[in-house]
């Protein structure tokens, strides 16, 4: 028998469950080890963050769908794994704090034989001095909570507004190392088509505030796109849309600090400025969530498993190498460790050999260059080929049989910029593959047949459709098995 945990409940984490309770012998056990009592499907927090969904549209009781499987879900925070055991016993184990409420503060030494890191991120917004709801003066729809709150300071601007005040709003990232700028564009053009529904726009300033050296970055270095037979960069077709809906841009900026309806922020020229505003949406910098790791004497080994970001290392090549040396080799394949092969880590919690987009640098030094997107499609690719490895290891494998590299995989992307059956409206993206590879793809480093998008009423209702399949699928609804990722 053996015992598989895995930290994390979230879309990567709750793939490696799902497929491991369907795969795997009923000998062996499945542990899952999350914080949060429910699952959220998180592309959907910006329809809550405008007032379209609720959070019950957005999420589910973890425990009651684990109930109808054999995992064993625990209700708690991973703090420290030790790999080689500790002096009392050599067994693997992962030590947790519980966060249900009656048991919280225990702690518990879980053994495992298999381990897969799917922790996700810490949403890092004291990396930003007045950064965030909880500390600070802007509001996030990182979480069905938060976008709950976005959502009702949103209605209160759109209520002075209608009260005939003037409003400025300004939505993007909060510091010059983000990621998950898709999330704030999706917000931005939600944004925009709730202050038209309600009849404000003409009384509302909108600014798109980002780290992207240009528009359409979106941390993967830009895009090319093949729309109605030509190739587009993601420029331009950036630009052309926020220019159709009246939106400006900032961006190539890196935010210092927030203090009530002002931005103060850094751009790559050097220069220092401040932005002005009512309502502010801006995305946090991603770092790990802090695990420590301990040998079997109890040394400190976190640094030989985790970069300095808390991201776990996995069997990428990390050695340090100028920007045109990057290979879409580097990537990693397995995410297996390459210090102990029992452990693996998937999602947003494996850390990235190196950027995709140009490392950048301000005039005074600081970086202001968007980190690697992990989420979404190839978070459940790499969960689902983690979880068949883990299957075949079982059964005697003797290393990872199933491999899945962002640089060989491709990803689409429904962006919705407004809801509504009539009136809404989405860009519908596939990128191939998700890492540039121009060993390959000499030209944009992607293969152009495979990389395209377009935007109307059809992708939001492709949109809404993809929210309900998700979730049927997550709650585990019949014939959840053979639905696509």
């Amino acid at each position: 028998m053996s015992r598989i945990v895995i930290l994390g409940a979230g879309i990567a984490g709750h793939t490696v469950a799902r497929n491991l309770n369907l795969w795997i012998d009923k000998q062996h056990e499945i542990v899952v080890v999350s914080p949060n009592a429910r699952w959220n499907w998180i592309p959907s927090n910006i329809w809550v963050g405008v007032g379209r969904m609720s959070e019950a549209d957005v999420t589910f009781d973890l425990a009651e769908i684990y109930r109808k499987t054999r995992v064993d879900f625990r209700q708690a925070k991973a703090l420290s794994i030790h790999p080689e055991g500790d002096g009392v016993d050599a067994h693997a184990f992962v030590e947790v704090e519980y966060t249900l409420p009656a048991k919280s503060g225990q702690r518990e030494k879980i053994a495992y034989d298999y381990l897969v890191n799917a922790t996700g991120p810490k949403l890092n917004f004291a990396a930003t001095e007045g950064l965030g709801p909880e500390h600070g003066h802007t509001v996030s729809v990182c979480t069905a909570a938060h976008a709950l709150e976005a959502n009702e300071k949103l209605q209160a601007n759109i209520a002075a507004m209608r009260a005939g005040e003037r409003r400025t709003f300004v939505i993007g990232t909060g510091h010059g190392t983000c990621t998950c700028q898709g999330a704030a564009f999706e917000y931005i053009y939600n944004v925009d088509h709730e202050l038209r529904e309600a009849g404000v726009r003409d009384k509302g300033d909108i600014v798109w505030l980002s780290n992207e050296y240009e528009l359409g970055d979106f941390g993967m270095g830009g895009v090319h796109i093949t729309r109605g037979g030509y190739v587009t960069n993601g420029k331009t077709f950036a630009e052309s849309l926020m220019v159709e809906r009246g939106i400006e841009w900032i961006t190539r900026a890196h935010v210092t600090r927030v203090e009530a309806g002002k931005i103060h922020y850094e751009t790559l020229d050097g220069s220092f400025h401040v932005q002005e505003f009512d309502f502010s949406m801006l995305i946090p910098p991603f770092s790990g969530v802090g695990l420590k790791a301990f040998d079997k004497s109890g040394g400190d080994i976190t640094a030989s498993l985790f970069a300095p970001n808390g991201f776990m290392r996995v069997d990428a090549d990390y050695t340090p190498r100028p920007y045109l040396q990057w290979s879409a080799r580097d990537w990693p394949r397995t995410y297996q460790s390459p210090v102990y092969p029992n452990l693996f880590a998937v999602g947003i919690a494996f850390a990235p050999p190196h950027l995709i987009s140009k490392p950048m640098q301000s005039a005074n030094g600081t970086p202001i260059n968007p980190a690697p997107p992990r989420t979404g499609m190839p978070s459940a690719a790499m969960a689902k080929t983690v979880a068949r490895s883990i299957h075949d290891m079982l059964k005697g494998a003797p290393a990872p049989t199933c491999s899945a590299s962002m640089a060989e995989m491709g990803a689409a992307c429904v962006a919705s910029t407004g809801s509504g059956f009539f009136k809404g409206s989405a860009v519908t993206m596939t990128v191939f593959p998700v890492v540039p590879d121009f060993q390959t793809y000499p030209e944009h480093g992607r293969d152009d047949r495979l990389t395209f998008g377009e935007i109307g009423l059809a992708g939001h209702w492709m949109k809404y459709l993809l929210h309900h399949a998700f979730i049927y699928q997550a709650r585990l609804r019949p014939g959840w098995s053979v639905m696509p990722d």
